[in-house]
């Protein structure tokens, strides 16, 4: 039997982490959580530690999950893969200057730790806002649509810059180390509960407009972190994590004319093809989704 592969995942207790977290415990992974509060969910191993500080970031890539492991007598196993999720979710909640001390020094030491200890797989959580339209002061449109991996992210709120920063630093360290470094951009998190906001959704499409449309459902996510454990070689990469469709009843091209009017779309779409593009993970990770909202929403 093979020996299951260790995970270190960072920010397990929040709203996405506590439902990827339990997905990759049921494909066999061995997770240790590290945040400020433990995941109580069965199987699940939690350390209390701070990304913000560099010396407890060594401590947990070099901890033990449980007491399990103490007896084999062979000292601390190695982390497969880090994925980190810890961060301040968006802007608002405490001051700019905090958001982005916290978001940009927490990736930084995560990062640099986990590669100091030879793991040479790090998934590390950016974010949809990169894209510069969410946290705008005022209505920002898109350079081009659909927003793709390859647009020039130009934020200016500090939530945003801090996952542009986060984005560089991971490229920065992969390139430094060769190891597999891979960025999500992660759309609106979705719970299975939330589906019940969708009709709002629908009555007032102008809500949305802010994100794109964009949604991920949190178990789709788990998936997509899957993937990304399982795919090698990629060096530095980043993926949009999004669902196939708009969060909107609405075809695509009468989201487009109506609310973003002029802005160049740079290829055909489906009819309610997402804005928010995740081709690229379905064609490089072989994502397929198994939550589109049309299953959960009358």
């Amino acid at each position: 039997m093979t020996e299951a592969k260790r995970i270190l995942f960072t920010g397990g207790s929040g709203k996405a982490g506590k439902h990827v977290v339990p997905w990759l415990i049921d494909r066999g992974y061995r997770v240790l959580n590290v945040d400020l509060k433990p995941l109580d969910h069965p199987g699940v191993d939690n350390l209390v530690a701070d990304i913000t500080d560099a010396g407890q970031m060594f401590n947990a890539m070099s901890a033990y999950a449980g007491f399990d492991e103490m007896e084999p007598g062979t000292g601390v196993p190695t982390f497969d893969a880090v994925v980190h999720f810890a961060a301040i979710p968006r802007i608002l909640l405490t001051s700019d200057v905090e958001t982005f001390r916290i978001n940009t020094m927490g990736t930084y030491n995560v990062v640099d730790a986990a590669l100091k200890f030879g793991i040479r797989k790090v998934i590390v959580a950016s974010s949809e806002t990169t894209y510069g339209i969410c946290f705008s002061d005022g209505q920002t449109d898109p350079h081009s649509l659909p927003l793709e991996e390859d647009y020039d992210v130009d934020p200016m709120d500090s939530y945003a810059m801090s996952k542009v920063c986060n984005e560089v630093t991971a490229r920065s360290f992969q390139r430094r180390t060769g190891a597999d470094i891979y960025a999500l951009r992660i759309g609106n998190v979705i719970e299975p509960h939330e589906y019940e906001r969708f009709p709002g959704f629908f009555e007032t499409p102008e809500t949305r407009r802010r994100n794109a449309w964009s949604y991920i459902d949190a178990r789709d996510l788990g998936q997509i972190v899957d993937l990304c454990i399982q795919k090698d070689g990629l060096g530095y990469q980043v993926f949009n994590a999004g669902n196939d469709d708009c969060s909107s009843n609405l075809p695509t091209r009468e989201l487009i004319d109506r609310f973003f009017p002029g802005v160049p779309v740079t290829r055909d779409l489906g009819e309610y093809e997402a804005l928010f593009s995740n081709r690229k993970i379905r064609e490089v990770l072989g994502f397929s989704e198994n939550h589109n909202w049309r299953k959960y929403v009358k």
